[in-house]
C-alpha cells in the first residue's frame, strides 16, 4: 500500500472499555508500538476512562454504537462503532490492535501490505475451515465502510444473533471480503506458542518464526501468561504439580478435562516484550 506520502503518520487504534483492561495495558501497547515502528505515528485510545494513560496517547471518547445488542449475544460488538462514517474527524488508514496483543517485531509491514481500501485482518486460527477473520489486529480505511455500522443499527438484534461474534459479522459483511495478513505475521498464543496438550507440559511456549504480533484471544492474557499462569487466581505449578491438581479434581468429580490443558511453563521472553 502506498500512503499519501512517505511521511504519513501511521495511526494505531485501541479500545479500552469496562474494567478488563487498565491504563497500564494502553501504556504497554504504546511502548511496544514505539519500539517496533519507524517514522511518525500516533496511538489513539477510545475509552470512557482516560485516567493514567500516558500523554503521548491521544484518548478519545468511546464512539457510540447507537444500538442495543441483546444480553445473550457474546462478542465485542462495541468495536463496530469504529466503522462509522465519522470518527472524531480522523481520516485515512488505521491499524487496530487489541490490548491483549504482544508486539514482537517491526510492524511497518502492516501499513504497507495490500491496497489502501482493503480490510485486512488476522485469521481466526480456531476456525480455519470457515475462513473467518479475527479482529485482534485489523486495518481499515476510516469511514470507507460506514454501512457496517449503519446496517447493524438498522437490525441489531437479528444481525448480532445471526453472527454471534463481531468478527463473524466483519468476515461476512465487508463488501469485497476481508483479506488476511501473511500467516507468519500474526499468531495465536495458545495455538502457535503453547501448541497442543503434550507440548505444554514438555517445553516452554515458543516464539513462532517470523511473527510480528502475538494475539491472546480468550485465556490466558499477557498479564497472566507473563507469570506462567492461566488466570490471575491460578497457582503457578510445575508440570507434576498441575497433573496432581487435575487428578484431585477428577477424584472430587469436578470438571477436570479443560483444566488439564490449562497449563503452561513461564515464557521468559514474554516479559522482555510485553512491557513499557
Amino acid at each position: 500500500m502506498t500512503q499519501n506520502s512517505t511521511a504519513a503518520i501511521k495511526q494505531i487504534f485501541c479500545i479500552k472499555w469496562g474494567t478488563s483492561y487498565g491504563a497500564k495495558d494502553v501504556n504497554i501497547l504504546y511502548a511496544m508500538v514505539a519500539r517496533h515502528i519507524t517514522g511518525p505515528f500516533q496511538v489513539y485510545c477510545f475509552t470512557e476512562r482516560p485516567e493514567g494513560v500516558r500523554s503521548e496517547v491521544k484518548c478519545l471518547p468511546l464512539p457510540e454504537l447507537g444500538c442495543e445488542i441483546p444480553p445473550d449475544v457474546p462478542g465485542k460488538w462495541p468495536k463496530i462503532a469504529l466503522w462509522g462514517s465519522e470518527l472524531f474527524g480522523l481520516q485515512g488508514v488505521a491499524l487496530f490492535i487489541d490490548l491483549d496483543s504482544v508486539i514482537m517485531d517491526n510492524i511497518d509491514c502492516y501499513f504497507e501490505y495490500g491496497e489502501e481500501d482493503d480490510v485486512i485482518t488476522a485469521r481466526n486460527w480456531l476456525n480455519l475451515l470457515g475462513k473467518s477473520c479475527q479482529t485482534s489486529v485489523f486495518r481499515f480505511k476510516i469511514g470507507h465502510h460506514a454501512y457496517m455500522l449503519d446496517d447493524l443499527r438498522a437490525n441489531s438484534a437479528d444481525i448480532s444473533r445471526q453472527y454471534q461474534f463481531e468478527q463473524n459479522y466483519v468476515t461476512h459483511h465487508v463488501k469485497g471480503g476481508v483479506k488476511f495478513w501473511p500467516e507468519k505475521w500474526t499468531r495465536h498464543f495458545r495455538v502457535h506458542c503453547l501448541g497442543s496438550l503434550p507440548f505444554r507440559y514438555l517445553r516452554t511456549p515458543i516464539i513462532p518464526k517470523g511473527v510480528k504480533i502475538i494475539t491472546f484471544p480468550g485465556l490466558p492474557g499477557p498479564s497472566d501468561a507473563v507469570h506462567g499462569r492461566w488466570t490471575e487466581s491460578a497457582e503457578c505449578r510445575t508440570p507434576w504439580q498441575h497433573l496432581r491438581h487435575v487428578f484431585q479434581m477428577f477424584l472430587q468429580g469436578k470438571r477436570w478435562r479443560k483444566e488439564l490443558s490449562n497449563f503452561m511453563h513461564k515464557p521468559e521472553w514474554l516479559a522482555e516484550n510485553w512491557r513499557e
